[in-house]
């Protein structure tokens, strides 16, 4: 049975400039990067050529950029509080796991290799539903302390989850994307895979968690202040990310413009349909609302920093498997902004059938 929620009356916290507007930036990145693309294509080809191993050098260093203050931010000690919220933990892990990267997988063929695949490049199919695999995947580490704060959700229950969830992930993010990268037909290059999985989640989780304790040795005040010092570099490192893959992606996309828009289509039906089954299956079960609404979150929401590694490890800086997964960054927030409108304005009703 589920403990009292820890939230009391507390006001929802502010999203920060960035993160309110990070749709906007992202936008601005597309067309930035794009005309960079075409104004100096000499510069960005030798950028491209900076590879050690397969891995591009400046991509790489931006990705641990963007993925290590986030996780310096969990807390695996609370992995214990999982027994708090059976329901809510056992709903979310349903959802994250045996849920969203298969219902993805589902609508990436019916989408772009069934309905759109007359309007999207033929040689780009696989790579797509590719991209959408791995977007899927991992669920999301960062923004859910966000969205939790918007519905005045349990704090320990969200870092709970995260923190177990990011533990499953260092042990079946390579097994889950093998998986169905072969159930799809698309070939699984299992070396770049495992070192994708070394490189931008073991290896950032241990240095994150270092990083950590030696933050705290020196009191809570001064991990307090560091985490408000590092926390704009995971955004403004993701942003750098999008101005180089998009002048990598620029010439693809000027050709057929019409590529973002219907990749977002099962991205958003994926959003939707998982964070309203999480929310129902909590109300089901009898759980608190508090749970309930970063339960729906966290069930939807991806990891789409790691996506975006893994996909240029994977399939290249220039392929539809990396474009797949900045369609996702492009919608994340407004849709996941409107989760939060539906979960806060629900309550009512979520109150009176549980």
């Amino acid at each position: 049975m589920s403990v009292q929620c820890e939230v009391a009356a507390r006001p929802a916290a502010a999203m920060n400039l960035f993160e309110r507007y990070l749709t906007l930036w992202v936008a601005l990145c597309i067309v930035l990067g794009v005309a960079l693309g075409q104004w100096l294509p000499g510069v960005f080809q030798a950028v491209a050529r900076l590879e050690v191993a397969q891995v591009n050098l400046p991509v790489g260093v931006l990705i641990w950029v963007m993925i290590i203050p986030m996780l310096v931010k969990v807390d695996f000690a609370a992995v214990h509080q999982v027994r708090q919220h059976v329901r809510g933990i056992g709903v979310t892990l349903f959802v994250n796991w045996l849920v969203k990267p298969f219902s993805m997988a589902l609508l990436g063929w019916l989408f772009v290799r069934q309905l759109f695949a007359p309007w999207l490049p033929a040689e780009q199919l696989d790579s797509y539903i590719a991209g959408l695999i791995l977007l899927a995947a991992a669920p999301c580490t960062a923004m859910v302390f966000v969205w939790s704060r918007l519905t005045q959700g349990d704090p320990l229950f969200t870092l709970s989850q995260v923190a177990l969830n990011d533990v499953i992930m260092v042990l079946a993010f390579a097994p889950l994307v093998g998986l169905l990268l072969g159930v799809s037909a698309i070939a699984v290059p299992w070396d770049t895979l495992l070192t994708s999985v070394l490189l931008y989640i073991v290896a950032p989780v241990l240095l994150a968690q270092l990083w950590r304790r030696a933050l705290l040795a020196r009191g809570q005040a001064a991990f307090d202040a560091a985490m408000a010092r590092i926390g704009p570099w995971s955004m403004a490192a993701l942003l750098l990310t999008l101005v180089l893959l998009f002048a990598f992606q620029g010439e693809a996309i000027l050709r057929q413009p019409l590529v973002i828009a219907l990749l977002a289509v099962p991205i958003l039906l994926q959003v939707l349909f998982n964070s309203a089954l999480a929310y129902w299956l909590n109300r089901a079960l009898g759980e608190q609302h508090c749970v309930a609404g970063p339960s729906a979150l966290i069930g939807a929401s991806n990891f789409f920093e790691l996506a975006v590694a893994a996909a240029i490890s994977l399939f290249g800086l220039h392929s539809g498997a990396a474009l797949a997964t900045v369609v996702g960054v492009l919608i994340e927030v407004p849709v996941m902004l409107l989760v939060v409108r539906v979960v806060n304005g629900s309550k009512a009703w979520y109150e009176a059938g549980r």
